[in-house]
């Protein structure tokens, strides 16, 4: 079978199973960013969110904490609703807080004046109570009076909850409700939070919204762009976590009622009152820590809300877009490199890609909150578990065929090299200079005649291995055997600046051989032999010139015709090596010797000969 028409038929399905593994790698990519988040995104948001988490003071809102501290001071829980009220009444009041919503839930009445003075400031008052909705489903969960929201007759975008824990009947005349329940990840850890709450045609809005509702003043323009990466499907809104912990202003309970805490801390404040101590169980894992006060999650909503609010949220960038194009971009490279490049590069340059991506979707985080991380990075695991070994398989059945059909002709170094250059089809027809050697046997038919066969079948095999083993060490491309000579040439497959000189080093070598045969003829009292030698460098054309039925690398050109000139001319000179002017111009190495000139059939006017200076000629007849 011919070499290039059955390489271009094994190259046709590997083209085509290589873009199979890169389109299967982008819809890949693609499929993941609607499929839903996995661990492996959480695990690496998260991180990324730790990083990012700014320590600037946030200082638009403020915290008032039940703490340890504040519980040694004034006793245990359940405090008396006298102090509730008279710490509600210390903020709104001498502090000058613009609002105040409670992250504690009253389900049962208790002292009178306390609960009383407490519905009074939840129904004129500035002031946000809570809810806390349950989302399980698993006990019809009724608790206490619900109060507040909205009529609607279908959730439209908030999240149906199963039941409640609501204050008790005393408060359920409170303006302004917020839900202050979570719905932990599979994991355990808070990462969204229902912004809107439907529950028996009613509506409530998460306690940072009811707070902004209820105390933050008009939304300006900027709030219209919306929070980064919109709504998910379930009702459920990612929290950013844009700000550390310790980048929230955190109040003892106990100093705010004994009036110690810095009235700055404060002033025009929305404030948030919860606990963070532990006998109150409020404690929640968050992607900033694992194990942290309820409150804190709550104040990353509001600083989120506020930041929507004022403009300073991150601009929505389209991140699910970017993984995809990114993805398909990385998949386009590795289809051009991989049968290009060696598997380990190939496996370096998705170590890159996956690096570079890594970095790209770390500043995709803050302007996102939908895209998967994992997209791309599952499409490069595909490229690497499917698309480097296939390419590598298809190189391995490349270098074989390659092998079988190269070593016909060129010299092993040469065979490495033409591996190592990855070319798709090296023996197709190019043209290149080259350097061509014609050689042969002066008198070979006097030589065999009235030899027995054997006899004959040895001087022919011992004369072809002095010309050819010299061609193969000189990295020639041996183009076929003459039956008592052979035809090589250098410079194709691959161009080499010093053909010629290696033509010439293949002349030298193949006459010192030549020189040990005889002596060993002799010895045997056999008559010497001689060889004719032609070489001329020059443009030729060298490439697979055969057909369907059988393959022929070789070189054609009028470089090739004067090298047999050449080797015919020698017979009627006293020189074994006949070299013409192409070759002699290129020889850097050689000394070379002017034998005179000649006038070769096809050629008009007259050529330049020359020979090896300082070789002697092999013995044999002339």
């Amino acid at each position: 079978m011919k070499f290039p028409v059955a390489l271009n038929a094994f190259a046709l399905p590997a083209a085509r199973s290589r873009a199979l593994i890169v389109a299967m790698a982008v819809l890949l990519a693609a499929w993941s960013q609607w499929q839903g988040a996995t661990v492996a995104d959480e695990w690496l948001r998260d991180r990324f969110l730790r990083w990012q988490a700014s320590t600037e003071a946030e200082t638009r809102l403020a915290m008032v904490d039940v703490d340890e501290r504040s519980l040694a001071a004034l006793g245990p829980w359940p405090w008396p609703r006298e102090r509730l009220a008279s710490l509600v009444e210390q903020l709104l009041g001498p502090y000058g807080a613009r609002g105040v919503a409670l992250d504690l839930v009253l389900p049962e009445p208790a002292d009178a004046g306390g609960d009383t003075r407490l519905a009074m400031l939840a129904q004129h008052g500035p002031l946000v109570l809570p809810h806390a909705f349950d989302f399980n489903g698993n006990l019809p969960l009724r608790v206490g009076q619900l109060a507040g929201g909205t009529a609607a007759a279908a959730p439209a975008g908030a999240l149906a909850a199963s039941g409640y824990i609501a204050n008790h009947a005393g408060l359920a005349r409170a303006r302004h409700i917020g839900n202050i329940g979570f719905i932990p990840e599979q994991d355990g850890v808070i990462r969204r939070l229902p912004m809107h709450t439907w529950f028996d045609g009613r509506r409530y809005p998460t306690l940072s919204l009811a707070l902004l509702d209820c105390c933050g003043g008009p939304a300006p323009a900027a709030a219209a762009r919306g929070p980064v990466g919109g709504m998910d499907g379930d009702g459920l809104r990612r929290l950013p976590y844009s700000r550390s912990w310790d980048a929230y202003t955190v109040i003892p309970a106990a100093a705010v009622l004994d009036q110690s805490a810095p009235p700055e801390l404060l002033h025009n404040k929305l404030v948030l009152v919860g606990s963070s101590s532990l006998g109150l169980s409020d404690r929640v894992a968050t992607p900033l820590s694992a194990s942290t006060s309820g409150l804190l999650v709550h104040a990353a909503a509001l600083t989120a809300q506020l930041d929507i609010r004022s403009g300073r949220a991150p601009a929505p960038w389209p991140g699910r877009a970017i993984a995809v194009l990114f993805a398909l971009a990385s998949a386009l490279l590795l289809a051009h490199t991989l049968p290009r490049l060696t598997a380990l590069l190939n496996v370096a340059l998705l170590l890159a890609a996956t690096a570079l991506w890594l970095g790209l979707a770390y500043l995709l985080v803050p302007h996102d909150s939908l895209f998967a991380i994992t997209g791309p990075l599952q499409a490069n695991l595909l490229l690497l578990a499917a698309g480097v070994p296939h390419a590598w398989q298809q190189s391995q059945r490349h270098s074989r065929r390659l092998l079988g059909t190269l070593r016909q002709y060129v010299a092993d170094a040469v065979v490495d090299e033409l591996l190592r250059s990855n070319l798709a089809d090296p023996l197709a027809p190019t043209h290149c200079e080259v350097t061509t050697l014609i050689a042969d046997m002066q008198g070979y038919t006097q030589h065999v005649a009235g030899l027995p066969l054997e006899q004959a079948a040895e001087l022919t095999r011992g004369f072809l291995e002095c010309l050819t083993a010299p061609v193969l060490a000189a990295h020639g491309t041996l183009d076929k055997f003459t039956g008592d000579g052979l035809v090589a040439f250098w410079g194709a497959p691959l161009p080499v600046a010093g053909h010629a000189d290696q033509a010439l080093d293949a002349a030298a070598a193949i006459l010192a051989n030549l020189r040990r045969f005889n002596q060993e003829r002799a010895r045997r009292g056999l008559a010497p032999v001689r060889a004719r030698i032609g070489i001329e460098s020059g443009r030729a054309m060298a490439g697979d010139f055969g057909s369907s039925a059988r393959s022929i690398y070789t070189a054609v050109g009028d470089s090739v015709n004067v090298a047999s000139r050449l080797e015919t001319a020698a017979r009627d000179l006293p020189y074994d090596v006949i070299i013409g002017p192409g070759t002699a111009a290129l020889s850097r190495h050689h000394r070379l010797q002017h034998i005179g000139q000649a006038t070769l059939r096809g050629h008009q006017h007259e050529t330049a000969l020359y020979t090896l200076a300082g070789v002697a000629p092999a013995e044999g007849p002339p």
